[in-house]
């Protein structure tokens, strides 16, 4: 009973040190945190259950779809160079690659928002039927355009994926887990790159090989529709659709530990969330909220954080060596050039997997400012590198040119570097996007942001050869490094780290004005939070104290 009362006033604590938080400002009012929650928080949400694995898993087979696709197409365009009618010249292969990409752009635009009227399961289902469509029109192609169509198709899939399954397994997730496992997603994605290189080193020299590789994406987007049928709806899309009933059974799954008193309360939190946010949308029509998310200045301020990380994550190049990869390795001199290219997707599994595991440790913000600047560094490294391997042959690449092996050794390791940088932080931290926005605008504003990515995406895909051709490699990756230091100014002054804020808790951080007010709020919340934790576990015997943060 002592201990239950020293639980009590140390919540007490954190909620009055919440409402002060030292913002300096005295209009700030937070969002109250109901004692039981954070006692759930602390007692439950550490846990991963089975349930949780399973549904965290079969929401992410989109990611793997998405890898499989960004990495088959890279040893695929090296064996398909007789396979059509036509030759298949660089701007056919920039059109092959950038078909996907802008098939992902239109669907992302309309995927958010879908996911919003019909749900987050349906949409994923709809997301696999365009994958094994497309799967199947590309391993049928007869000419260039039917293989430019099917890589369309199969865009629309992965646009529409990779905005609802973060979004869905990041409304699913305990908070305090809520990184890692939308992390998940990311690691399934670097696995299908792997699987996809392997794939295409095994089919490399097997009569059309290629329509195997492509043929094959049509199986993973098959077993994820069957997943599907085991899977729960959010929570938060179910209270929307007033089925009270319903969430609380899914949150009863997700959180089998905690008892019925425990159960309300998390409950109550997340009903009054969705109350607040039903409330504006009933009052705003969506045109309006569209409208509002660059005219409403802490709705706009969110999203110039989300589209911004989105834009950074592709204008860096990074997809650019998933699509071309193989070509770039082949041009060089490597003998193998796709199996050259299974280093550097394990290289992104592996940083990916280190991600996993430590971005809620480390923190979003944190663990950004650590990749960011890396990349820089390693991009010039490339660039360099590129310069004095293509000397002989002023900058350019030239088909049967014996490349000196110290440089194209040296070119694999600062590409290698590139790859682990970017996986340990640029490459999952945005699509932590989610977590930014209130349940009313976090439709749209994922659909937006997603399509801020998928619009860079397809800039890059559609200008990497040329820009190879116009400004020598050396120049290229000079360029892209050019364009990571922009990004990471972007992070050091825009971005705020919200490790471990639930996403209701969220909305506080923006409600101040600017981005530096934005920082400041999160940095305070998160101390304030963990060092209460810290009391409380340090008094309960039974659970494993949290230092507080730095």
């Amino acid at each position: 009973m002592e201990n239950e009362n020293k639980k009590t006033n140390y919540i007490s604590t954190y909620n009055r040190d919440r409402n002060v938080i030292d913002f300096n400002d005295k209009d700030y009012e937070g969002n109250q945190l109901n004692d039981d929650e954070l006692a759930v928080n602390l007692e439950a949400e550490e846990k991963v259950t089975p349930f949780v694995v399973f549904l965290t898993c079969a929401a992410a087979v989109s990611g793997l779809l998405f890898g499989l696709d960004t990495g088959i197409i890279s040893g695929a365009l090296v064996e398909m160079d007789d396979a059509f009618d036509k030759p298949l010249t660089d701007t056919y292969k920039e059109l092959i690659t950038s078909a996907t990409t802008l098939g992902a752009l239109i669907s992302s635009l309309c995927a958010g928002i879908a996911a919003d009227i019909i749900g987050r399961r349906l949409a994923l289902t709809g997301a696999d039927i365009f994958f094994t469509v497309g799967a199947i029109v590309q391993a049928c192609a007869k000419d260039v355009w039917t293989m430019i169509v099917g890589r369309f198709i199969l865009g629309l899939g992965v646009g529409w994926a990779s905005c609802v399954a973060p979004l869905y397994i990041g409304e699913l997730s305990p908070t305090r887990l809520r990184g890692r496992l939308v992390t998940v997603n990311g690691a399934f994605l670097t696995f299908g790159q792997v699987i996809a290189y392997a794939i295409g080193a095994a089919f490399a020299n097997v009569d059309d090989g290629w329509r195997y590789m492509v043929g094959l994406c049509a199986v993973p987007s098959g077993l994820q529709l069957i997943a599907l049928h085991w899977l729960p709806e959010s929570p938060r899309f179910l209270l929307s659709r007033g089925k009270d009933e319903g969430a609380r059974k899914v949150l009863a799954r997700i959180y089998p530990y905690i008892n019925q008193e425990d159960m309300t309360a998390k409950l109550h939190v997340l009903q009054q969330g969705v109350k607040e946010s039903l409330e504006i949308s009933n009052r705003i029509p969506l045109h309006k909220r569209i409208v509002k998310m660059f005219t409403e200045p802490v709705v706009l301020k969110v999203t110039v954080i989300a589209a911004g990380l989105q834009a950074f994550q592709q204008l860096s190049g990074f997809n650019t060596l998933m699509y071309y990869s193989s070509t770039l390795f082949a041009q060089i001199g490597f003998d193998q050039p796709t199996a050259t290219g299974l280093i550097v997707s394990g290289t992104n599994f592996l940083g990916t997997l280190f991600a996993l595991k430590y971005i809620d440790v480390i923190g979003r913000r944190r663990i950004m400012l650590i990749s960011a600047p890396m990349l820089v560094v390693s991009l010039t490294f490339a660039s360099i590198c590129f310069h004095f391997l293509t000397q002989e042959t002023g900058g350019h690449f030239v088909d049967g040119h014996d490349y000196p092996r110290v440089w194209s050794a040296l070119v694999l390791v600062a590409i290698v570097l590139y790859v682990l940088f970017y996986a340990v932080g640029l490459g999952n931290v945005p699509w932590q996007q989610g977590e930014l926005f209130t349940l009313e605008y976090r439709g749209i504003g994922t659909s937006l942001a997603t399509a801020a990515n998928w619009s860079c995406n397809l800039l890059i895909s559609l200008t990497y050869l040329s820009l190879i051709n116009t400004i020598t490699a050396a120049g290229a990756f000079g360029f892209y490094a050019g364009l990571c230091f922009l990004g990471t100014l972007f992070v050091i002054f825009c971005y705020p780290d919200l490790t471990k804020l639930s996403l209701e808790e969220v909305q506080d951080v923006f409600a101040g004005k600017g981005f530096k007010d934005a920082r400041r709020r999160a940095e305070v919340m998160r101390k304030s939070k963990s060092e209460v934790l810290y009391r409380l576990h340090e008094k309960d015997g039974a659970l494993t104290p949290d230092s507080p943060d730095e």
